[in-house]
């Protein structure tokens, strides 16, 4: 094989490759935004739960709003900014533990009101509707 050959080879392996990792990442994002089930209501209280470690988890949730609501907010080997919990609608700021799980009351939300939480830094989010 001559070196142009090789050259032309090297290019379209890099850019199948990069082309990949652009594929994922956008699915990945995507996936991200997309709200999930971490909703239940318990006793006539609604949970919604939150993972922190790297960012949160999910980032968009759904809450039925009228019904007294509490948030879970779970940590594992949490060591990043997102363990500084920021909640300025309830002026809430918190270090929360490398490990465990804060439950914040959030009272009864009033539809068509999101509430967001915010690491201490603004690099990560999360988003409850109501």
């Amino acid at each position: 094989m001559n070196k142009n050959s090789s050259v032309i080879i090297l290019i379209i392996v890099l850019i199948v490759g990069l082309s990949v990792v652009l594929l994922v990442s956008s699915k990945s994002k995507n996936k991200l935004n997309e709200p999930v089930q971490n909703v239940e209501v318990r006793d006539g209280v609604q949970y919604v739960t939150i993972n922190a470690k790297g960012g949160y988890s999910p980032q968009v949730s759904n809450a039925r709003a009228g019904i007294p609501t509490k948030l879970i907010v779970k940590t594992n080997g949490t060591f990043d900014c997102s363990s500084a919990l920021v909640i300025r609608q309830l002026n809430f700021q918190k270090i929360l533990s490398q490990t465990g799980e804060e439950i914040i009351d959030l009272g009864i939300p009033k539809a068509g009101e999101p509430l967001q939480g915010l690491c201490s830094m603004g690099m990560y989010s999360f988003l409850i509707n109501f």
